[in-house]
């Protein structure tokens, strides 16, 4: 499915631990039965004719549209991430459990359905962030792509030689706090 979406499989794999828990009945854009209409957000979508297909769905036709990344770095991979799950913990100014669940960045605090928020809940999953970790400790593959391991190729159209890249998480300017932040992640993510 990578092949078909530029989307990592490491990606897709915590995306779908975190919608259904790896229930190949359930579909990776909400946790909603591929074999129906989807009711939860996105709603409407389907049925599919197959897991792969509704994923191959959720990934190119549903927000965040995670099939049109092209950076699958630290910062923009989490990013992506918190977008899949939705900016209600960012616009409460909380780590989003969804990413965090289970390391010393989590504590409380879920929505328990869309829309609902509860101080109090302990999402008892695993967040996105310790299962790549974990995953990349089994399988390096499975670790976050670096700058230089982006496709050559993009890297070496005219469009990008030309075009000079504005200071973001992945090409924080020196001295600022998106580079403080960065570091913080890369110590995190370098640690056994």
């Amino acid at each position: 499915m990578s092949a078909k979406t530029g989307v990592p499989w490491a990606m897709i794999a915590v995306i779908h631990e975190r919608e259904c828990s790896q229930d190949w009945t359930r579909s990776l854009a909400q946790g909603d039965p591929w074999k129906r209409t989807s009711v939860h957000v996105p709603a409407g979508r389907g049925p599919f004719i197959s897991w792969e297909a509704a994923a191959i769905d959720a990934l190119v036709n549903c927000a965040p549209y995670a099939a049109r990344n092209t950076d699958w770095s630290i910062g923009p991979s989490l990013t992506k991430l918190e977008e899949y799950n939705g900016l209600g913990y960012a616009a409460r100014g909380l780590p989003s459990p969804y990413l965090w669940s289970g390391t010393d960045q989590y504590k409380s605090g879920k929505y328990v359905r869309d829309g609902v928020y509860d101080p109090s809940a302990v999402d008892s999953q695993l967040g996105c962030a310790g299962l790549l970790k974990a995953m990349a400790a089994l399988d390096p593959s499975a670790a976050f792509a670096t700058k230089n391991s982006l496709d050559a190729s993009d890297a070496s159209s005219p469009a990008r030689q030309s075009t000079p890249v504005p200071p973001s998480l992945t090409n924080p300017s020196k001295g600022s706090i998106a580079a403080f932040v960065v570091s913080i992640l890369a110590a995190l993510f370098r640690r056994r």
